[in-house]
């Protein structure tokens, strides 16, 4: 399976696809979508789009994992980052792709164990999990490298059914765990 991450923002937009069987990952490829700083807001959610619906059309995944949005202090920088992953996910649904999101903690606890990791121990254990020679560079690309890990982890191993509903996921802590038939 071929899952596209992204890791948005409206300076530089982080991709990474890795192709899974559910245990063993290799990387496809990796790197961010640079915007012109003296571009207008417009033109940097056009480059973002018009960069992603390429790769996803390169690519050929058969899902896009991104990563949500955080609370942040600054609503100005809270409201492009959400314009930004706006357009990220216009361009998965308009290649015909289901989208998955996932918090920051999410994915740091799927990848390093922790949920409170920073940039680089993220960026080391991508590294290791794929089996690269090189960290990938730069942070956001080793970011939806992540989170695109973090998708892959949440699946269930192969021949076990998950849930009917598209938008359930496993329980994240025991107070949600609820089994079949309660």
């Amino acid at each position: 399976m071929k899952i596209f991450g992204i890791d948005p923002g409206s300076e530089r937009t982080g991709y990474g696809c890795v192709d899974t069987d559910g245990s063993r990952h290799q990387m496809i490829t990796s790197g961010a979508i640079r915007t012109r700083a003296s571009a207008s807001f417009p033109e940097k959610l056009l480059t973002i789009h018009t960069g992603l619906a390429a790769l996803l059309g390169e690519c050929q995944p058969d899902c896009v994992a991104i990563e949500n949005l955080f609370t942040s202090v600054n609503a100005r920088s809270a409201l492009k980052l959400a314009h930004a992953r706006g357009v990220a996910m216009l361009a998965a649904v308009q290649s015909g792709l289901p989208v998955f999101e996932y918090t920051p903690a999410e994915v740091k606890l799927a990848v390093v164990g922790h949920g409170r990791a920073e940039k680089h121990q993220v960026q080391h254990m991508v590294k290791l999990i794929l089996g690269l020679a090189t960290l990938p560079m730069p942070f956001d690309a080793s970011d939806a490298l992540a989170v695109a890990i973090c998708h892959s982890h949440s699946m269930a191993p192969a021949g076990i059914a998950l849930p009917a509903t598209s938008t359930s996921r496993a329980a994240t802590s025991w107070r949600h765990y609820r089994p079949e038939g309660l």
